[in-house]
């Protein structure tokens, strides 16, 4: 009879043990966006907002809470206590901070992030030039289906463009700790007649912003990346152009110490706008030599800061003995001989009747 009872008992803590600090979803807060910035005069602080989902009579609102602490958890606890509901931050999709905090840089805050796991790996990061007091003052005049506008910005189906680079947490992480891979994190401000206005890419090496580049330099970087860049327009003197799809081609080679790389990126175009008839040969090499001018400038810009955004390093990987890979940044980067080649293909003259020559 004993041993029954003790086995019942058992069956009961196995059940219960699962679900025993289960909250129910009307209490807990899910925001969708996460604003840092630093505070240095106050022992290296952290200054956290949080933009939350609220519903309204006429559609979905949002408010936004802040806070300060050492770590990520400390702000959480802090606005927990005075909060009717639990904050629950999986649900966070865009994480943006100051560009002050970049600079100064992240790999701590990733880290952390990587860590606990409070936050999901896919949530992805931003920069911002403008004060983030002022730009989350804003964003609870602006309605959005998923209640953040922040949201809609780099969301594919909403208002993201190709010229917008796409990096989440765990890109950033992989960048921190390797030798031959840096990334680039969209830049944005507050914008005059629109909330946002998207200013490029800082360039993220070893954790920290180290430099920028402009918006037509980051499509080459989403190309570079396997993102497609279907949809940007090119303004040439005579014409211009929408791009329908990109494909790269790359073969590399490790001779003597001295890395080679051949890569051929494959543009596909409609010409939208002509001026003056000029050929389609004509529109065709000036696309060309644009984003071969353009693209060769973003790779000597990338190599004076020895920062690898393209990831060039990942095709030597297996050439490079370890103990010397940890200098690809500083010497085999800097000696890489590269062949760039560009070429684009006129897919379609829209409604437009050009000579062909």
């Amino acid at each position: 009879m004993i041993i029954r009872k003790v086995t019942f008992i058992c069956c009961l803590l196995i059940l219960l043990s699962g679900c025993w600090d289960n909250k129910d979803i009307n209490h807990r807060l899910m925001p969708v966006v996460l604003g840092l910035t630093g505070e240095g005069g106050e022992g290296d602080q952290y200054k956290a907002y949080l933009q939350v989902p609220k519903p309204e009579n006429d559609g979905m609102g949002s408010q936004v809470i802040i806070e300060k602490g050492y770590t990520i958890n400390q702000i959480v606890n802090k606005m927990s206590v005075n909060m009717e509901s639990s904050i629950d931050l999986l649900h966070i999709k865009v994480i943006i901070v100051d560009k002050e905090l970049a600079e100064k840089g992240l790999s701590d805050l990733i880290t952390g992030f990587m860590r606990s796991r409070d936050i999901s790996s896919k949530a992805l990061m931003a920069v911002s030039e403008s004060n983030l007091d002022d730009l989350f003052s804003k964003i609870p005049h602006y309605t959005a289906p998923e209640g953040s506008i922040l949201l809609d910005y780099f969301e594919k189906n909403a208002g993201w463009e190709p010229q917008i680079a796409l990096t989440r947490i765990w890109q950033v992480y992989r960048s921190i700790h390797s030798y031959t891979r840096d990334v680039a994190i969209p830049l944005v401000a507050m914008g005059d007649t629109t909330f946002l206005k998207h200013t490029g890419s800082a360039v993220i090496k070893n954790g920290k912003m180290v430099d920028r580049i402009s918006s037509d330099e980051t499509l080459l970087y989403n190309a570079f990346s396997g993102h497609s860049t279907n949809g940007k327009i090119e303004v040439l003197d005579d014409a211009s152009v929408m791009i329908l799809g990109n494909q790269l081609l790359t073969k590399s080679k490790f001779e003597n110490g001295i890395p080679y790389l051949t890569t051929k990126i494959s543009f596909k175009v409609m010409i939208l706008e002509t001026k003056n008839n000029p050929s389609a040969e004509k529109i065709k090499k000036e696309v060309d030599n644009l984003l071969l001018s353009r693209l060769e400038g973003l790779i000597e810009k990338s190599q004076k800061n020895e920062a690898d955004i393209f990831g060039m390093g990942q095709y030597f990987r297996k050439e490079i003995p370890r103990d010397k890979l940890k200098n690809w940044r500083s010497n085999y980067y800097l000696a890489l001989k590269l062949d760039l080649n560009v070429e684009v293909d006129i897919q379609n003259a829209g409604n437009l009747k050009i000579p062909s020559k």
